[in-house]
């Protein structure tokens, strides 16, 4: 629970505030980004939220900050507002919530499919959750992208027996999985299902590709709205930035119009678009690294 007499400096006055335990992992800002901004070390409120839908969007963030970071100094209505988690995105494609710190707050989402749902990548392990996926069908299978971001994995797939799927490579994050990818190829797991696998970010990192619409990014790619481009996180590569430009290249493959990122915000581009956007990151991902963070600013 966020501490009032622990608040950010950076805070404007009003209800909303964010204090000292922010770990900065851009949640508040994805749901909110019309009332909390990034100062470079914490996230903060700018702008207190005036409208109803600004309040609602406010109070989503204060839900989801995985660190309890986000509070309120007088009542606020979470209790009702956590009602709208998972939320929907397009599709039966749900955004799930309640991000996790054992991921540092990284996205997880959920598809409802007729032949058995999708968990990619996890959240916080809470009630609400587990009888939000029931009441959807469950949850056959459990992406996971990577080891940063297995979280509460274990628990969801004890509690819905799901058959969690990982890459060798990561499989000391989750050793008793059910499902092991073990090298480099695509895998069609149906006609609506892809897993591509995408080193770089780590050895076994990969991605999910949905009816050749929606992909699941985990770290590996991401889309930044200040400058409303696709982006890739140099910084932050923990394997191989070659190996991570190669497997951006193998993404112009496939066809999608949503990226939706386990780090970094989300976003919907025409087909064309998105082609033109991730061909020009490529591009951008040979360049020598002083050249890259100028251009990104530290991407």
């Amino acid at each position: 629970m966020a501490d009032i007499n622990k608040v950010v400096p950076d805070n404007t006055t009003g209800n909303f505030f964010v204090d000292t335990t922010c770990i900065n992992c851009d949640t508040c800002r994805q749901l909110a980004p019309d009332s909390f901004a990034d100062q470079g070390d914490y996230s903060f409120v700018f702008a207190q939220p005036q409208t109803s839908e600004a309040v609602r969007a406010a109070t989503r963030a204060l839900l989801c900050c995985p660190t309890g970071s986000i509070g309120t100094k007088e009542s606020n209505d979470a209790k009702a507002i956590m009602q709208d988690l998972p939320l929907p995105i397009e599709d039966d494609v749900f955004y799930s919530g309640f991000n996790s710190p054992k991921s540092y707050g990284g996205n997880s989402f959920f598809v409802k499919h007729a032949d058995g749902n999708w968990l990619i990548d996890s959240p916080k392990y809470l009630p609400h959750l587990v009888k939000q996926f029931e009441s959807l069908g469950g949850i056959k299978y459990l992406f996971l992208t990577h080891q940063d971001d297995v979280a509460d994995a274990e628990r969801y797939a004890t509690e819905f027996g799901a058959q969690r799927i990982i890459h060798r490579s990561e499989i000391s994050a989750q050793p008793d999985s059910e499902i092991i990818i073990e090298n480099n190829d695509a895998i069609n797991i149906s006609d609506d299902f892809t897993i591509i696998p995408t080193p770089g970010h780590t050895r076994g990192h990969m991605v999910l590709l949905y009816r050749s619409k929606f992909l699941f990014t985990g770290d590996h790619l991401s889309y930044d709205p200040a400058s409303s481009e696709l982006v890739a996180f140099r910084r932050h590569c923990w394997y191989s930035w070659e190996e991570q430009t190669t497997s951006m290249t193998r993404l112009l493959d496939f066809d999608f119009e949503w990226v939706l990122a386990g780090h970094g915000d989300r976003a919907k581009l025409p087909r064309e678009e998105m082609h033109k956007q991730l061909a020009q990151l490529v591009e951008l991902m040979k360049l020598p690294a002083k050249q890259w963070f100028a251009h990104f600013n530290d991407a």
